[in-house]
């Protein structure tokens, strides 16, 4: 399984692709992928969003289901789903519904 992510310009957050096509902010609100060349086609369909200068380096992701929650499997990715490493009360971990809270 795989999600789409990137960086949006206007702060720099970490996002993802959802579902209707708006990036989300929430790596558990990202749309699956399951198929390559459907993944392949989404993935060349959102250089417009980089053209736009709405979000920066789209690339895609390994998830997983772990405890029910859709998670990054490479540490990079699953430190950047959270947050800041700095301090627990920054970043998503700090948010109510982050598993890391």
């Amino acid at each position: 399984m795989k999600v789409i992510t990137a960086n949006r310009l206007l702060d720099g957050e970490v996002v993802w692709l959802g579902p209707d096509g708006k990036w989300v902010e929430v790596v558990g609100d990202a749309r699956v992928f399951e198929e390559a060349s459907e993944l392949q086609q989404v993935l060349q369909s959102e250089t417009v969003s980089e053209e736009r200068q709405e979000v920066v380096g789209v690339y895609e992701i390994e998830v997983a289901y772990k405890d029910g929650r859709l998670t990054p499997t490479r540490l990079r990715e699953a430190i950047r789903a959270l947050g800041p490493t700095t301090h627990p009360y920054l970043g998503k971990q700090a948010r109510p519904e982050s598993p890391a809270a």
